[in-house]
Order: structure tokens, then C-alpha cells, then sequence
């Protein structure tokens, strides 16, 4: 395991936004021997949504961090990895799924509530010593001099402040070039979110489903469908996305549950058994934004530096967001643990974005690829699709180009192989700015 570091001197750093991204900068940069203080616009930690995949890239992460043993527990581990077409036939099985993923890359693929994740980044937060100022709405941000502030008229000054207030970031919104214009837009997307308990399943069918985790995912026209167990498998996920008919404006909203089983009424029986337990649904306007140029305000003593949602908002087709944003924190929380004077912050912030930026836009390009091979119409290029897939079926090791990003043996690799620390110590002994 990477020895821990602690830089010679203790900066002081301010965080917009206790999300995901802003928790886990928070951690690292805690770790690294810096005061850390997060100003959140709620007034309590909530998380929404349902489900979480957390991918090796990102667990191996929260392993060094030591989460609590709870956190652990709480998660399912899929033995199973399986694709299918809409009307239910197996197109991609991957048995011993955990063992495979645990013995390539030395950390688990779980499925987490976000909850419960949220939670356990929290109290290890507090337990690093981050504070926490709730109830604190950002309306202002001065880039030059470092400073933000508060909806009330407080002023925040920081030796570094980390812009971790995700997809609407404000901190983006004031950056007044082209290439920060705009708001998300919409992905012509939506999506779908549930979870079910054992307490609501009677089926013995479906029941096992549950308790025998296993990371299911049905493709179809201009749809698919995600499911996986929670909660040491006492719990089930559906996410469906589907083309979005919300009106424009609305990002989110109470869903038609008859609706919903009417756009999955031709699928998978198994799926539409499922749909029928369901008593309510939301749906959520899955959006995005252009690419970010700079993940740094080029100032020529910059101090300000973007994060997780605010500087790279992910599709969820191959389920690396969340994931992406832990490794934001760990590389950028690394770096300043190397740290020997205040001069060195600039530098920092321009290593964190040669580690960083390539990465993320390369992982919101293959998500939108994905996309595109998830949704396919019927037709030749889905029969040429899943001629593909079935033609595997049973191969230890699949061929690349693999259509399904998980399991190509370039794309599983880049992705889940990552090392934030072994990333950052290379670029720090090629470049030492100590």
C-alpha cells in the first residue's frame, strides 16, 4: 500500500460542495495534513438517487482510505456479469464475475446505496478532522483573489478553493469566457429510478435474483435497463433509461409507474415481473455540458480548481461518475501531500489537470459510445451486435473491440485499472516540484 504522505505545511482549503467529489478531495487532502473546510448549500447531508457501481478504479481508493467496516458490509458483490437483448436472451455471462474482477485488479466491483456511501465518506471525514459549514449558498466567486461569497455576505478566503458543486456548478457558471457559457443540456435521455426490498417480493424467482447478487443489463431500441442488488443483497436497483418526454426545464419529477411498464411491456419477463411490484417512480433528465477547457482558472497564481460534476459530468452508460470523481479527489488530495510551500499550489493544480483532464474527457467520450451500442434500433447493425456478443459467450477473454466497454480487454483495463497513487508518484518523480 502507498505510504501515507504529509505535506511540510498546512493550507488551508475551502470546498464547495459535499457531494461525492467534494467528500473525497476532502479525505485526501485531510490525509495529506491540510485543514480542510466544506461549504455545502443544504442544510443537512442528503444524498438522492438510488443505487451506486462502485468499479476497482474507485474501491481500491476507499480501501486506503479505510471506510468504516459497515460501509463494506452494506454492499453487494456481483458473482455474476450478464447482458441481455430486451426480450430476455443472453447475449453476454460472465460467471465469477467478483472473483475475476478481485484477482485481475487486487479491489472489488460492488453495488452500494448512496446513502450509505455518502455516509461512510462523511464520518470518515469528520474522523480526518474536514469541517463542515451547512446552510452555506455560494453566490459569488472571486477567481483572482481566491475568495467566495456567501448568500448571507460572508466572506471565504482559502489558500485553495476546490469547486466540487457539481452538474449546475455555480463556481462554472461565473467563469465568464465562451467556454464556460451555458447551462447542462439535455442528453434526449431520461431515466427511471428504483429500488425494491425483499420485504415487497413474494416470488421465490425473484427473491434469488435479489439475494444472489449478480450486475444485470438488458439492451433494447433507444432504451436499457441496469439492475443489481444493495444492502447485502435485502435489495434491488432498476435504473431504465428511455427517451425523455419530461418538458423543458424540469430535470426531475414523480413518474407514471402505468407509464413506465407500458415502454417495458415487450421486454424481458422477468423485468416487466419486477416493474409490477413497483408503487412509484421518479424520473430524472439525464443532461450534460460541453467540455471544459481548463479544469484550472488561469490566473497566474492560481488557486481555484474544479472537481467531479463541475468540470466533467458523466453519462451513467458506463458507470464511472461517481468512480471518476473518487479518482479526483485521491490525485489532487495526493498532490498536496507533496506540497513545501504555498508557491508549489500552482504547480499542484497544473500536474492535477495533465492527470486528470485527458482521463475524464476520454471517459465522457466512451459513454457516449456506449450509448449508442446499448440503443440500437433493430436491425442489421443490432443483429451484427450481438452476432458479436453470442459468438464469445464462454471465452475466458473476449476479443477488442469488445461492444460492451466492461468486458473488452482494452477498455476493462483503462478503466478499472487506474491507480491514483501510482499516477501521481510517477508524475511527481518525473517532474518534482519540491
Amino acid at each position: 500500500m502507498t505510504e501515507t504522505l504529509k505535506a511540510a505545511i498546512r493550507l488551508d482549503v475551502v470546498i464547495v460542495g459535499g457531494g461525492l467529489s467534494g467528500l473525497a478531495a476532502a479525505i485526501e487532502t485531510a490525509i495529506s495534513g491540510h485543514n480542510v473546510t466544506i461549504y455545502e448549500a443544504a442544510r443537512v447531508l442528503h444524498e438522492v438517487g438510488a443505487g451506486i457501481q462502485i468499479t476497482p478504479n474507485s474501491s481500491r481508493i476507499l480501501q486506503r482510505w479505510k471506510l468504516s467496516d459497515d460501509f463494506w458490509a452494506s454492499a453487494a458483490e456481483p458473482r455474476q456479469f450478464i447482458v441481455r437483448r430486451y426480450s430476455g436472451e443472453v447475449l453476454v455471462l460472465e460467471n465469477e464475475f467478483d472473483k475475476t474482477i478481485r484477482e485481475k485488479y487486487g479491489a472489488s466491483f460492488i453495488g452500494s446505496h448512496r446513502v450509505d456511501f455518502q455516509e461512510a465518506l462523511y464520518i470518515r471525514a469528520k474522523e480526518l478532522g474536514v469541517k463542515f459549514r451547512f446552510g452555506m449558498r455560494i453566490s459569488n466567486v472571486n477567481f483572482d483573489a481566491g475568495e467566495l461569497m456567501t448568500q448571507s455576505g460572508e466572506k471565504i478566503r482559502g489558500d485553495l478553493v476546490v469547486a466540487a458543486d457539481g452538474l449546475w456548478s455555480l463556481c462554472r457558471a461565473q467563469l465568464h469566457t465562451r467556454d464556460f457559457e451555458g447551462v447542462p443540456r439535455p442528453t434526449g435521455d431520461l431515466a427511471y429510478r428504483l429500488v425494491l426490498t425483499l420485504d415487497q417480493i413474494q416470488d421465490p424467482e425473484l427473491r434469488e435474483w435479489v439475494s444472489k447478487p449478480a450486475c444485470n443489463l438488458w439492451l433494447g431500441p433507444k432504451s436499457h435497463a441496469v439492475g443489481y442488488s444493495l444492502r447485502e443483497g435485502t435489495e434491488f436497483n432498476l435504473v431504465l433509461i428511455t427517451p425523455d418526454d419530461l418538458p423543458s426545464g424540469i430535470s426531475r419529477q414523480a413518474g407514471s409507474v402505468e407509464e413506465m411498464r407500458a415502454l417495458f411491456s415487450d421486454w424481458d419477463p422477468i423485468l416487466n415481473r419486477f416493474l409490477a411490484l413497483v408503487d412509484s417512480v421518479k424520473k430524472w433528465k439525464l443532461m450534460h455540458r460541453k467540455e471544459m477547457r481548463r479544469w484550472i482558472h488561469e490566473s497566474q497564481h492560481s488557486s481555484f480548481v474544479f472537481v467531479g460534476d463541475s468540470c466533467h459530468p458523466m453519462l451513467p452508460y458506463i458507470g464511472q461518475g461517481a468512480n471518476s470523481a473518487i479518482e479526483d479527489g485521491a490525485v489532487l488530495g495526493r498532490l498536496l501531500g507533496h506540497i513545501q510551500r504555498k508557491e508549489h499550489i500552482g504547480k499542484v493544480l497544473e500536474m492535477y489537470e495533465e492527470l486528470r483532464k485527458p482521463r475524464g474527457d476520454a471517459i465522457v467520450k466512451e459513454a457516449l459510445g456506449q450509448r449508442d451500442v446499448f440503443h440500437m434500433l433493430d436491425g442489421p447493425k443490432q443483429r451484427e451486435r450481438d452476432e458479436i456478443l453470442l459468438s464469445q459467450i464462454g471465452k475466458e477473454t473476449k476479443e477488442a473491440p469488445f461492444p460492451i466497454r466492461w468486458c473488452c480487454p482494452q477498455v476493462q483495463p483503462w478503466l478499472f485499472g487506474y491507480d491514483a497513487y501510482e499516477e501521481v508518484e510517477k508524475a511527481v518523480s518525473g517532474d518534482p516540484f519540491i
